[in-house]
């Protein structure tokens, strides 16, 4: 592997956003998620759950509900009392509409998803029909007191089971009626404190589910106003549940981080007679579990702690695959981080600043494995914040150091900055090109002397920039074929020849600087691209998919390469492919060009191609584990991957030099000390 002089950097201060809710696309395709600063995830299940799209927050706009119609389109609804539509293509909200009821706490849609029920603070359920374009009110159904926490569709569409405080109602969507009305903590003997109704489901066969703030899940006959069965499941709140498409499974989460799954079982061998059964308890959790999902194969949860946790269902997944893999995800699936490696310098990504670090330095030399003491401390230089409610898109640096740019929603900024001694000053750039906003990606050029703007419908722009500080729109690049869909990885060449775009198509398009037109596509593949680079020397690009393939394409020559058709042929290792994690960045070694260097949230490796790949039967081991084998064991386990794991959970890895690499970490318990307090649980023996 080489030894390499590591900047080990923990002073990235990122606390990611907890899950609020949570949606699964009809098909069972898709996951949509909201988090509690507005931002909205949509990951693809069938790409290894890569997380394909994401549109990024606003103060103004809290999602409490998330609701995929038909079409494929996505709506959300929250305590800023409107309902968004979301554009799945340019990333953000599509059209909006005042919802008339004050804050919105929770929406459903029916099952043919065609309407929308929206619950409401001043104790209203409205109707609205999706059309093309957007939604359109249709009616009020009856209001009483009390703001409306949950509502649920019958699978007949004639029916809607409404949530409040205290009570739940059934209301006739035809008369829009209230035709049934069930106190829920009736038969519970002197009732001192009021009781939330945090979550609803109407199953087809009548049976209405509640799940509450005293810890129960209760099952009710809705014609009679009675309980069929009560489940406490926990001393605090119950706060979401989820019922599987056959309805015999469900699964809860909990205020104490906890999650539950119910089946609907026989009584005994052979009986008709059914009844819920309390079968798996899961802890994935330190937080509230605010949202949860059901899709064929998997229990899915969100926590507050941020964590999206995927716990495969096993008696429904019938061979080894990612179906069979519990994963967690708590960081994005994109960078956060940009590194100018001449300045040696690191910006840090956040929802509404920036953050522009110097990396320390040392004049110490040392074994493998030593620390060695800082002569010169890492130096927090510029903060730069962004004003308005909208949270950034990107960000990046210029290798040099001297120009940072970033984007919202609506605006493009560029920075030049200037270094005099220990004196850093910013001056903004004015009259910056008016682009197809927003950027989704930015990616400066290695000598710094244009700027490449990822948009909308698979345009690329680039950007001269001039000295002393300003900036001149060159030209747009756009694919011959057209796209619908937003660029969202960039990769550009040293030698200033080539750039690289990816669509959310998972097309990947190659354009010529020099002549200003299109080059080549990549042939397409059937998996999504978490992450490109063009070689410095070969100008070849390599790739990395959600499956874990890795790709290599002569760009200049418009085919895949000999070393690429060959590990296509052999096949990489089999515990290479069954990893859960994507591989977000790759760079490389100039002074050693037969090296890419890759890292995933839970590994750095470097890929030397001039070893050969590893047979199934190698163990496809950690670096500091090889370094404890005897030399005549090492020699036999020498092939082409060499993998650390020191690092977790690793942001970003860049090589600044040939020798030196910094390596970008949040280790988990550093964000979640400056999470809330979770609800105290007592433990045995304590």
């Amino acid at each position: 592997m080489g030894e390499f002089e590591v900047h080990r950097v923990r002073f990235f201060g990122l606390v990611p956003a907890g899950v609020r809710c949570l949606a699964c696309a009809p098909r069972g395709d898709r996951l949509a998620l909201a988090r509690t600063n507005g931002a909205v995830e949509v990951y693809n299940l069938t790409a290894n759950y890569f997380q394909e799209k994401v549109i990024p927050g606003h103060e103004a706009r809290v999602v409490e509900a998330l609701c995929w119609t038909a079409g494929e389109r996505l709506f959300g609804a929250g305590l800023s009392g409107d309902i968004l539509e979301y554009d799945l293509a340019r990333l953000c909200v599509a059209h909006s509409v005042d919802g008339g009821g004050g804050p919105i706490w929770s929406m459903a849609v029916n099952s043919s998803g065609t309407q929308l029920a929206i619950g409401c603070e001043d104790g209203s359920v409205k109707l609205y029909q999706v059309v093309p374009g957007g939604i359109q009110f249709e009616r009020n159904l009856d209001r009483r007191k009390g703001r409306v926490l949950c509502v649920s569709w019958h699978s007949s569409g004639s029916h809607i089971a409404a949530g409040s405080i205290d009570v739940f109602r059934v209301l006739d969507v035809s008369s829009g009626q209230t035709i049934q009305r069930v106190m829920v903590n009736y038969h519970v003997q002197k009732v001192k404190r009021e009781c939330i109704v945090w979550s609803i489901a109407f199953l087809s066969n009548g049976t209405v589910v509640t799940s509450d703030s005293f810890g129960r899940v209760q099952f009710w006959d809705w014609e009679r106003g009675t309980l069929l069965e009560s489940h406490t499941v926990s001393t605090s709140s119950v706060l979401s549940l989820a019922v599987s498409e056959k309805e015999d499974s469900i699964v809860v989460g909990t205020s104490t981080g906890a999650t539950y799954q119910f089946q609907l079982l026989p009584v005994k061998m052979g009986s008709l007679e059914k009844r819920w059964v309390r079968t798996k308890p899961f802890q994935h959790h330190t937080h509230d579990v605010r949202a949860v999902a059901h899709s064929s194969t998997a229990l899915i949860s969100g926590g507050l702690d941020a964590q999206l946790v995927i716990r495969p269902l096993m008696e429904k997944v019938h061979k080894k695959s990612y179906d069979a893999v519990l994963r967690k995800f708590t960081f994005p699936h994109r960078r956060l981080v940009s590194c100018a490696r001449k300045a040696r310098l690191l910006l840090f990504q956040f929802s509404q600043h920036l953050e522009l670090w110097r990396l320390g330095s040392t004049e110490e030399t040392g074994k493998d494995g030593e620390v060695l003491p800082l002569c010169r401390m890492p130096e927090h230089l510029v903060q730069l914040k962004s004003k308005g409610p909208e949270h950034i898109y990107c960000s990046c640096v210029s290798p040099c150091g001297s120009w940072v740019a970033y984007s919202t929603a609506s605006r493009f900024h560029l920075y030049r900055v200037h270094y005099e001694g220990d004196n850093v000053s910013v001056k903004k750039v004015p009259k910056v090109p008016k682009l197809l906003l927003p950027a989704y990606q930015l990616q400066f050029s290695s000598n710094s002397s244009s700027l490449f703007v990822a948009s909308a419908r698979g345009s690329v722009h680039m950007l001269q920039l001039l000295e002393p500080g300003g900036c001149k729109h060159v030209h747009t690049f756009r694919p011959p074929s057209g796209s619908s869909e937003a660029v969202y990885l960039l990769a550009s060449s040293s030698d200033g020849h080539w750039v690289a775009a990816v669509g959310g198509d998972w097309a990947i398009h190659v354009y010529n600087l020099k002549r200003f037109k299109h080059h080549c596509m990549v042939p397409m593949y059937s998996c999504a691209v978490t992450a490109i680079a063009i070689h410095p020397i070969t100008n070849n690009l390599v790739i990395a998919y959600s499956d874990q393939q890795l790709f290599e394409f002569s760009i200049p020559e418009k085919q895949y390469t000999a070393w690429s058709r060959m590990v296509q042929n052999y096949g990489l290792h089999k515990v290479w492919l069954e990893r859960d994690s994507p591989i977000t960045h790759i760079t490389f070694n100039p002074k050693k060009p037969s090296h890419i260097l890759l890292h995933d949230t839970y590994m750095f490796c470097v890929l030397d191609k001039s070893l050969p790949l590893p047979d199934n039967s190698d163990l496809l081991i950690n670096q500091s584990t090889l370094k404890q084998l005897p030399e005549t064991a090492r020699q036999r386990q020498l092939h082409a991957f060499k993998i650390c794991k020191k690092f977790q959970p690793l942001l970003f890895a860049d090589l600044l030099d040939e020798n030196c690499l910094v390596m970008v970490e949040r280790p988990v318990m550093d964000y979640k000390t400056q999470l809330p307090l979770p609800v105290q649980q007592k433990k045995f023996g304590t």
